[in-house]
């Protein structure tokens, strides 16, 4: 069993900034791409940032210059620091990755974390 579980979540001024983090436990054997995305109030889950094992990073255009994506591999850990945050960027924050559990392609698996709720507010 594998389990994704995210921190860092919480209430925030406009422009502040926020780092979550995403520690990965269990019958972990390697960590391919790790992502973040995000869920606000009545849209669909979006794609944030993903970071590849040896640390290339995407972003969406949104987030661009304001969010970094970082990753921990002896820790098996991803981080998404959020600069300059915005009211609209209220939502549930969500961590994904590509897992092993074993040696063999079979063992490849996505998985997701229960979320993490970040408000932005005055």
């Amino acid at each position: 069993q594998v389990q994704l579980v995210e921190s860092g979540g919480g209430l925030v001024q406009p422009g502040g900034s926020l780092r979550l983090s995403c520690a990965a436990s269990g019958s972990v054997f390697s960590i391919n791409i790790m992502r973040w995305y995000r869920q606000a109030p009545g849209k669909e889950r979006e794609l944030v940032a993903t970071i590849t094992y040896s640390g290339s990073t995407t972003y969406s255009d949104s987030v661009k210059g304001r969010f970094t994506i970082s990753r921990d591999n002896a820790k098996n850990t991803v981080y998404l620091q959020m600069n300059s945050l915005k009211p609209e960027e209220t939502a549930v924050y969500y961590c994904n990755a590509d897992i092993r559990t074993g040696p063999a392609p079979i063992y490849l698996k996505n998985y997701w974390g229960q979320g993490t709720q970040v408000t932005v507010s005055s």
